[in-house]
């Protein structure tokens, strides 16, 4: 084998390690918004290292932060084997919390977005403490080989808020066991804080019903290895506040921050997540 065929061999096994047959990879990632004046780390300066960082660990489902209408379309273009369900949180456009899901695999057999607050069907509402509007979205799949259905949901909580976050965990909580019914369902976000804070429990909680994936498989908490937030800089802060969460049928088979950058350069200011997760038997 040639070294150049040799080392995209190993860049693909990479990304899809632990990934079986019938196994779903799951990426979370914060993009930072493209507007921000970033100066050396703008999108311009980074956006084909995210289209990079995405296609090394190749994930079925993605779900993404941040992701202002420009974005979206780039990376849809870039990514042309994904089918992109994306809406903003206000009228006027800007951030949404745009879902991608492999085509080839799923057929979309709903879609819905509602708002994190006391009025959730509302567009552009904001309750309690929040500085801002948020919303999750969602999209019920049907697996196109297995015939399995799966809903998966994406969302950004309030930077801000306390108090948000926590309602905003609450009314997850309540609703998406409501949209998904019997079908297993998936959660990727930005929560915007830390587990074991008093939205984490509130989504958790004591019924095993809300699996947190990197908590199943690192029940030690290591700030020191699992922060997700680096700002840009070298470090991160040692705050572990992009989760990707499931419901206890399905299997969580690995669950990881991914550190990949390239000529000192990180694609965002947050780490993505990634699981593998499989459909128990």
């Amino acid at each position: 084998m040639k070294p150049i065929l040799f080392s995209l061999f190993l860049i693909v096994s990479l990304g899809a390690s632990n990934v079986m047959a019938g196994d779903i990879p799951v990426m979370s990632f914060n993009i930072r918004f493209g507007t921000a004046k970033d100066g050396d780390n703008a999108w311009p300066l980074r956006k084909d290292l995210v289209v990079e960082t995405i296609t090394r660990f190749s994930p079925d489902l993605l779900g993404l932060q941040e992701s202002v209408d420009f974005q979206v379309e780039f990376l849809a273009e870039s990514l042309p084997e994904y089918e992109v369900y994306s809406v903003p949180r206000t009228p006027d456009g800007g951030e949404s919390c745009a879902i991608f899901f492999r085509k080839a695999r799923f057929e979309k057999l709903g879609e819905g977005t509602f708002w994190l607050s006391e009025t959730p069907e509302e567009e552009a509402s904001k309750s309690w403490d929040s500085s801002l509007p948020r919303i999750m979205s969602w999209v019920r799949l049907r697996d196109r080989k297995s015939g399995e259905e799966i809903v998966f949901a994406n969302t950004h909580f309030d930077h801000r808020g306390p108090i948000a976050r926590e309602k905003s965990a609450q009314l997850i909580r309540k609703r998406i066991p409501e949209i998904a019914g019997e079908t297993p369902f998936v959660i990727t976000g930005d929560f915007n804080c830390i587990d074991g804070s008093a939205p984490h429990l509130a989504l958790i909680g004591d019924d095993a019903l809300f699996v947190d994936t990197y908590r199943a498989l690192h029940p030690q908490v290591d700030p020191a290895n699992e922060g997700t937030f680096t700002g840009f800089k070298e470090t991160d802060d040692g705050r572990r506040i992009d989760w990707i969460l499931c419901s206890s049928p399905l299997e969580v088979k690995s669950a990881a921050i991914d550190r990949f950058r390239k000529k000192g350069r990180v694609p965002s200011d947050h780490y993505p997540v990634t699981a593998v997760l499989g459909f128990a038997k």
